[in-house]
């Protein structure tokens, strides 16, 4: 696939990733709706304090570690047209009470819930799979990431505009919400209506259950479950942050903790159930996938993505204080780290399309992040803004390289699984940012580089030991085993029944 390729419309597939990254723009954009707008809540509403849109940008984050999970689940068995469409009209429904609340309970419960709108991007992850081949899944994958992605910072460059002066008074931030969450719940309808799970004829590989990841060895089943366990335990991080800023009892924070050891026994619980008879009765040779690469691209992303989430809160005020700039000049140099993500994760897919080996560019991306983050762990005010700025834009581009190169892989590990393993690799990238933020609540601007470029050093050595290069990462179709032909035909054989 070529670049120009993206503007041939009428090709079916093209359509397909205009019409999925559009609504992963929007779902993003509705998802970091209310930073640009916390100074208007706080003049319109007496009872809010800067605290409580602190709460709420913890809140805004919580629940998309889960909301990945279950939506990866749901991704193998319903496939991504619903899911995207239910979950962008249901969505809509906690961003009208968000923008209508009241209450301090209706603002934090309300955020609490949209904050599963995080989930959408493992969805068009799995359309975008199903409607473009191997060899070019990597360029269309990271149009569709970088592309969606923008919707954050396209939030914050429209939403205090459309507040300010389209709407006006001191609810003009409601509306503005009210707004996006609308034009979100349309799009849902429509895409509903405007596209299908890959072109006609296409095979949509489900797992056997979707409850739990399937893997191939008893060995890979143990690795599942110590990789599981941060996905729902690194909530606890944020029960803690909360508790320690007053908004949550002793009580309340114990009932939270069982609450979150309860879930992880249920996962594990789920993991057993999937595969220890699969197991017994064995996996055939053409069925089975590396669990390690797996590993490796969930440590990738919790390198990267997560990384970007942390380094985008952190950085407007580095430059300020750092260079004693105005907030203004300190937010449009820190907008560069996200505006790179328009060409530097379409790139990073297309070069691990070109170049034909796609463990290479993953070695070479997290390698880059690294160097990149120790640089900027080195900048003082003694140095050139223009370097500093250099350096910055220089590591947001292998950042977000290593995001499109590691879905670049994903769909060609397993391709049954893709939903399940996206939405697991996905959702480190939260645990990511959520362990990275806490760190930085302890660290320098300065320390809090070098933990960064450890982790994506880290992170390059387990892609060494551990990452392998798809057998079908380059195919003009992807690898069907044995397995996937017996399920096909079961369900051929059902829908024949229920018809008869």
């Amino acid at each position: 696939m070529k670049v120009a390729d993206v503007f041939h419309v009428k090709n079916p597939e093209v359509r397909a990733l205009h019409l999925t990254w559009i609504a992963f723009f929007i779902t993003f954009y509705v998802w970091f709706n209310m930073a640009p707008l916390a100074s208007s809540m706080l003049k319109s509403v007496d009872w809010l304090t800067a605290d409580d849109l602190r709460l709420f940008a913890i809140c805004n984050v919580a629940l998309t570690i889960p909301a990945r999970i279950i939506v990866g689940m749901a991704l193998d068995r319903f496939g991504p047209r619903r899911v995207f469409s239910v979950l962008m009209v249901l969505m809509s429904i906690p961003a009208l009470v968000f923008a209508f609340g009241n209450t301090m309970t209706q603002l934090l419960v309300s955020r609490l819930v949209l904050s599963s709108i995080g989930a959408s991007f493992v969805v068009g992850i799995h359309m975008t799979a199903m409607w473009f081949k191997p060899k070019d899944i990597g360029f269309a994958e990271g149009f569709y990431a970088g592309w969606g992605n923008f919707g954050s910072a396209a939030a914050a460059i429209t939403l205090p505009t459309i507040a300010l002066h389209m709407y006006g008074g001191e609810d003009g931030w409601r509306w503005a919400i009210a707004q996006s969450a609308i034009v979100m719940a349309a799009y849902g309808v429509y895409y509903w209506f405007a596209i299908t799970d890959g072109p006609a004829g296409t095979v949509h590989r489900k797992p056997r259950k979707a409850v739990a990841l399937e893997v191939s060895s008893w060995v890979d089943m143990i690795k599942l479950i110590l990789w599981t366990i941060p996905l729902v335990g690194v909530l606890a991080i944020l029960v803690w942050r909360i508790e320690n800023m007053g908004y949550l009892s002793a009580t309340g924070a114990f009932i939270c903790y069982a609450v979150i050891v309860a879930i992880v026994c249920y996962q594990i619980i789920q993991i057993l159930r999937v595969n220890v008879p699969l197991l017994k009765q064995g996996v055939p040779e053409d069925d089975k996938y590396p669990f390690n690469s797996v590993a490796a691209l969930n440590s990738t992303y919790f390198a990267n993505f997560g990384a970007e989430l942390a380094v985008v809160s952190m950085l407007p005020m580095f430059f300020e204080e750092t260079w004693s700039l105005s907030a203004t000049a300190a937010g449009l140099i820190a907008a560069s780290f996200a505006f790179v993500n328009l060409v530097a994760r379409p790139m990073g897919g297309l070069v691990s399309d070109r170049m034909g080996n796609r463990r290479f560019v993953m070695l070479s991306y997290m390698f880059g992040i690294s160097v990149g983050f120790a640089l900027m762990g080195l900048m003082n005010s003694n140095w050139p803004l223009i370097i500093a700025v250099g350096i910055t834009v220089f590591t947001s581009f292998f950042v977000q390289g290593a995001e499109g190169a590691t879905f670049g892989i994903i769909p060609s590990i397993k391709r049954r699984l893709t939903g399940q393993i996206s939405g697991m690799a996905g959702a480190y990238g939260n645990v990511g940012a959520v362990v990275y933020l806490t760190i930085f609540t302890f660290v320098t601007p300065t320390q809090f580089f070098y933990i960064i470029a450890g982790g994506a050093f880290i992170s390059w050595l387990l892609c060494i030991m551990w990452l392998k290069e798809p057998e079908s990462g380059f195919a003009d179709e992807y690898q069907v085993s044995s397995v996937d032909l017996q399920i096909e035909e079961e369900e051929r054989r059902r829908q024949a029944a229920a018809t008869s």
